[in-house]
């Protein structure tokens, strides 16, 4: 008799192809007659299938972003995007109008609205948009999109689930997010994004992949009931874990203050951090929240460690190894700001396009396509026209920059099959190529990282 306290034998066999011959092969073999691998079956996980978990102990010495982190919730739930969710500001006047002025059954009928679900109904979110003081905000909707939404903090009104508890700390406030999840297989992105706006729970990761995406604020705000003065402002603390946070300073041998000073490195400094193989000794003695969000941010965009702790990531949320010493610190938290601000598209860099827009036209996008430009370039370097329509296109876009992911999706291509339909303004046009370019140096700082922590 088998003892309760003790694991099951388990055994795992892989067979693949069609059907058929998936068919034959068990009619033609015994349960006894294939050749099973037995699996190591551990707690808390039971894998049913083979793992890797060899660089276990070295990945488990890291920290955990939940942990690090001490207030974070999923993001945002609408369920009703095409109500809540708009390009521009007059559609969303319009539904707000609609919406406090229209009877239920109209505003069904001329927005041709799916029947009401168990955490949004018409009849509440008319109610929340008549009763309760709301805001227009911008809402990190997909990576590169910030769209146009109303909120107002309550649970199964216009939002289903504002998430409120997290969102206070982001909406109108002077605020950095960083966003990853509990699980993520997708070994072409980094396990993390960053914004400045309230975001959606599907704003980084596609439909399909497991668990919504979390949204870690970098500061939290203390409530307040009353507007502020002129000049006034509200005491934010760093939303960090400070026994990890303390761990790491000592390590370093630096003080951790709770807001970035106006320090920056010397140009001979910054030029012996690029070239450093040892550790230095820089004049900077602190760092703050930003500059421990922007290591992580690094290290997260290494592809080698994604490689490397792929198993890992696939069922938790990311670990960060701690600094090994100041120059690698530094050196990562130097690229991490830049990737962050290109991402945020606050870069000036962003803003030296790399792709032309040649050709007049309605600027109305039908179906987006890449026709690569074969002119003996090297695979890596291939280039390529982004049709939008049979005429206009975006020219000299890099392959790497329309095939780069950012958490489940490809942005250079979801941005534009979004908009099928739309006519592109111009500024539309202007932030397109902005996000070429983004998308394109960040495949390029990526290996800058691997060059750093290599060392």
């Amino acid at each position: 008799m088998m003892s309760k306290d003790k694991l099951a034998q388990v055994f795992h066999f892989d067979l693949y192809g069609k059907r058929e011959d998936k068919y034959n092969f068990l009619n033609d073999n015994d349960l006894k007659d294939i050749e099973w691998n037995e699996l190591e079956v551990e707690e808390p996980n039971y894998f049913f299938v083979k793992k890797d978990f060899s660089n276990s102990k070295e990945y488990e010495e890291g920290f955990k972003i939940d942990i690090l982190f001490k207030t974070f919730a999923s993001g945002l739930t609408t369920e009703r995007d095409s109500l809540t969710i708009h390009f521009d500001d007059k559609t969303l006047n319009q539904i707000l109008e609609d919406l406090k002025s229209l009877e239920p059954n109209d505003i069904r009928e001329k927005y041709n609205e799916k029947p009401d679900g168990r955490d949004w109904k018409i009849k509440t979110a008319k109610e929340d948009v008549l009763k309760n003081s709301g805001k227009k905000c911008i809402i990190n909707y997909r990576p590169f999109d910030l769209r146009k939404s109303y909120y107002t903090g309550k649970s199964k009104g216009f939002m289903a689930y504002p998430r409120n508890e997290v969102m206070q700390h982001v909406l109108d406030k002077d605020n950095i997010v960083f966003i990853s999840k509990r699980g993520f297989d997708n070994l072409e992105s980094a396990v993390c994004f960053a914004t400045k706006y309230i975001s959606d729970r599907r704003g980084w990761s596609s439909p399909g992949m497991q668990g919504a995406e979390n949204i870690f604020p970098l500061y939290l705000y203390p409530e307040s009931n009353t507007q502020l003065s002129i000049g006034e402002s509200q005491n934010r603390v760093p939303n960090l874990n400070l026994e990890i946070v303390q761990k790491i300073a000592d390590g370093l041998s630096l003080k951790f203050v709770s807001e970035k000073n106006d320090f920056s490195l010397s140009e001979v400094e910054d030029q012996q951090l690029k070239n450093a193989s040892t550790p230095l000794s820089v004049s900077q003695t602190t760092f703050a929240p930003i500059d421990l969000l922007d290591y992580i941010y690094a290290v997260l965009h290494s592809p080698n460690y994604r490689e490397k702790y792929k198993e890992f990531l696939k069922i938790d949320f990311p670990r960060v190894p701690y600094p090994a010493n100041n120059t690698i610190f530094w050196q990562l938290v130097k690229i991490g700001t830049e990737i962050r601000q290109i991402h945020l598209l606050e870069s000036p860099e962003v803003e030296n396009y790399i792709t032309q827009y040649p050709v007049d036209g309605d600027n109305k996008v039908d179906k987006p396509k890449y026709i690569p430009i074969l002119k003996n370039q090297e695979t890596k370097n291939l280039q390529g026209d982004v049709y939008i329509n049979d005429t206009q296109y975006f020219a000299n876009v890099p392959l790497k920059a329309w095939s780069f992911y950012i958490g489940g999706y490809q942005p250079a291509q979801k941005w534009l099959k979004d908009r099928k339909g739309r006519e592109l303004s111009l500024e539309d046009i202007l932030h397109y190529q902005k996000i070429i370019v983004a998308l394109n140096r960040t495949s390029g700082l990526m290996a800058e990282i691997d060059r750093v922590l290599e060392v």
